[in-house]
């Protein structure tokens, strides 16, 4: 599967950016889809997850980020809102396994599939 993030852009302290990843290959729903990010000089981080119907989330970032899924065009969507600059980062969506556990979908290195990042900054 190939996996395609967009969305990103400049936005204020306080602003909301809605992320992109489109699939191509294969349906989204023969995977869990996880977004994580990076910030320069720092690991890449997970955010948040879904699996078939389930989500998961960074709890410090849970009340602000969302995910969500549309099957019929194999996207999933990541609603940040409330961002702040410490939520400036390059953000990726990744496909793994329908298989993995919760606290698998929080590693990267469980994921299989990667598409390009999508910078977000947020700044005054």
């Amino acid at each position: 599967v190939q996996l395609q993030a967009s969305g990103g852009g400049w936005v204020p302290p306080g602003g909301s950016l809605r992320l992109s990843c489109a699939a191509s290959g294969r349906a989204f729903s023969g995977y869990s889809i996880g977004w994580f990010r990076q910030a320069p000089g720092q690991e890449r981080e997970f955010v948040t997850a879904i699996r078939r119907g389930s989500t998961f989330g960074k709890e410090s970032l849970k009340g602000r980020f969302t995910i969500s899924k549309d099957n019929a065009k194999n996207t999933v969507y990541l609603q940040m809102n409330r961002l702040e600059p410490e939520d400036t980062a390059v953000y990726y969506c990744a496909a793994g396994s329908l298989t993995l556990i919760a606290s698998s979908l929080r590693d990267a290195d469980q994921y299989n599939y990667w598409g390009r990042g999508t910078q977000v900054t947020v700044s005054s």
